[in-house]
């Protein structure tokens, strides 16, 4: 089973460049030409931040780019997440479930989550997005409805995919801005067959462990996040990257990250110093009042 995933692609409804200068839109078709050339693509997933602006034209921009690249790889599966920056009005809208034939879908009311099976590896999605905030969670009735459905073995295994990672270096933003209960999630898949999960939204590429469940979050589409700045500060650069991961085999999983060919990478997109860093964790971390979602 190989695995093509992209996250954060945060298009916007005019595919103008962001409030950052970079065309979002430009970043994403870059990606998708530089993977024409991978082969036996089994299936596509995107880790959530679709739509930067959560607008139903950002979402049905995706899906044309991410669709016709998924025609091209022989008509494969893609399947979408949500996160921060989305909405699940409009996600629903143009996406629907995130999966396109699926085999079972969580209650509308509780999020964007479901479940699809592809060449014997079972796929789940689930909701991470908090309305207006930049951390994830994953609600109880989602962590219920996750239990039953991993009750039953898929023939080979089970791929989790959603957005917020539920590991994180020991930087201001991701300690404050992962998924806030990923000891919850451990006890739902514990013993369960969950080979890998998939996640985004911290725009670099990271690879870890939720008790002995592996963890790859992938970098991001629009832009990457540079950690050799000091701590406490934050640099994000230039330069679209993906990921391919391999199921099966001695050795699997396997997780390679592909970077777009890009004039102007490493470039600095923006850069924030210790003290915008320290307001912006503390003004949407867990427990701060409700505040626009500016992340």
């Amino acid at each position: 089973m190989r695995i093509l995933q992209l996250s954060d692609t945060h298009l916007e409804r005019t595919g103008a460049p962001n409030r950052h200068g970079v065309d979002a839109t430009d970043s994403l078709r870059l990606m998708l030409a530089e993977l024409r050339h991978q082969r036996r693509v089994d299936a596509v997933v995107v880790t959530g931040d679709i739509a930067d602006d959560g607008t139903v034209e950002a979402y049905a921009s995706v899906k044309e780019l991410v669709g016709g690249f998924a025609r091209l790889m022989g008509g494969v599966p893609v399947f979408y997440t949500t996160g921060n920056h989305d909405e699940r009005e409009a996600f629903g809208k143009v996406l629907g479930s995130g999966h396109e034939a699926a085999d079972a879908v969580f209650p509308a009311e509780f999020g964007c989550a479901a479940v699809s099976t592809v060449g014997g590896h079972r796929f789940i999605t689930l909701d991470s997005l908090v309305p207006g905030k930049v951390y994830g969670q994953l609600s109880r009735a989602q962590l219920d409805w996750l239990r039953e459905e991993l009750r039953t073995p898929a023939e080979r295994g089970t791929v989790l995919a959603f957005h917020h990672p539920p590991i994180s270096l020991d930087t201001p933003m991701q300690r404050a801005f992962g998924l806030t209960n990923p000891g919850e999630l451990a006890d739902a898949i514990r013993g369960r067959d969950v080979r890998v999960v998939l996640t985004g939204h911290f725009h670099l590429q990271l690879f870890g462990f939720l008790e002995t469940t592996p963890v790859w979050v992938t970098p991001g589409v629009v832009n990457r996040m540079d950690l050799t700045t000091a701590y406490g500060t934050e640099r994000a650069v230039r330069g679209a990257s993906a990921s391919l991961i391999e199921l099966g085999g001695e050795t699997g999983p396997l997780f390679h990250t592909l970077h777009a060919r890009d004039p102007r990478a490493h470039e600095t997109v923006y850069q924030l110093d210790a003290e915008q860093v320290r307001s912006i964790v503390e003004r949407n971390a867990p427990g701060a009042p409700d505040v626009p979602n500016g992340a």
